[in-house]
């Protein structure tokens, strides 16, 4: 019997292989937050082996079947049927046909380990995406409410999927709304994501997906002092979306911002009167005269939150 050790480890769990007729037999230690180490073997074959091992080396959480293709370098058949194996033992999990996630030794036993949903997107979508709307301000800590939803803008109609119980939907922008946002990182995997000011006129445009006008009133507030006016203003005057101009000056000059910072969003004559918050009732409670917009939402429902 011989013994190795992966590289990759932490103080979540280790994995200690021993090599015994052919079959890989890993003592996986797993220490958990409170309590004592636990030490439990799985049995991996040659080929799963060497497929965990070959991605956990090379830090890749996200892989293909094509890239299992290639680490193994061994008919599809076999490469489904070691796929299927990983599966039953809990090491990878499918996340759509053809893209697994690996469960690295953290997992512990059981498998029982998730990936933060945005750690998947760049494999599932490639680069013309971004994370916004009530997701973008819960990463940028510009809300306290976390919605069970992902909230990802695409160029191309994709369907909503579910993973770990986490629904990811997909919001479609032409390609003339589609700019300002940044990557960030989840562990060691990049993603995108729209900036705290892209983020703010995205849910002017679309309030349903961020919980509403009052919701963004408050990510305003919360994060004035991160934001950019200018630029903010800026990616408003980009939308090409009246009412997402005329929305923002209503909240900036509800918020108490000096008027010099959204005196260039007052129109000169309003017109077509579109509602304050799209998303509630159309049920007009008042009409600002100022910006020229329905008022389906109190003031003091606005900012119940201050």
């Amino acid at each position: 019997m011989r013994h190795a050790k992966n590289r990759p480890s932490d103080w979540f769990g280790v994995w200690d292989a021993a090599v015994l007729c052919g079959t890989f037999i890993f003592h996986v230690t797993i220490s958990p937050l409170e309590g004592e180490l636990s030490t439990q073997n799985i049995r991996l074959g040659h080929n799963e082996a060497k497929l965990i091992f070959t991605l956990e080396r090379d830090g890749r959480i996200l892989f293909t079947s094509k890239d299992a293709q290639a680490v193994l370098a061994t008919s599809n058949k076999s490469v489904y049927r070691v796929l299927d194996r990983l599966k039953a033992k809990r090491r990878i999990r499918q996340v759509r046909k053809g893209l697994y996630l690996l469960s690295p030794a953290k997992s512990g036993i059981e498998g029982a380990w998730t990936e933060h949903v945005f750690a998947i997107l760049t494999g599932l979508l490639g680069n013309d995406y971004y994370v916004g709307f009530w997701s973008a301000f819960g990463y940028w800590g510009m809300t306290e409410q976390l919605p069970q939803t992902t909230y990802v803008t695409v160029m191309k109609r994709a369907r909503a999927l579910t993973f770990d119980n986490q629904r990811i939907q997909f919001v479609t922008y032409p390609r003339v709304r589609f700019f300002d946002y940044t990557q960030e990182k989840v562990g060691e995997t990049e993603f995108n994501i729209s900036g705290r000011e892209k983020t703010i006129v995205d849910s002017l445009a679309h309030p349903q997906y961020s919980g509403g006008i009052s919701e963004v009133a408050k990510a305003i507030w919360t994060a004035r002092d991160e934001i950019d006016t200018g630029r903010m203003i800026d990616d408003a005057e980009k939308m090409r979306i009246l009412a997402v101009k005329l929305r923002l000056g209503y909240l900036l000059e509800l918020l108490d911002f000096d008027v010099g910072v959204y005196s260039s969003l007052l129109p000169r004559k309003p017109t077509g009167a579109p509602w304050l918050d799209p998303s509630a009732t159309k049920k007009a409670v008042g009409y600002s005269n100022r910006w020229g917009l329905k008022l389906n939402i109190p003031r003091n429902v606005i900012l119940h939150w201050k």
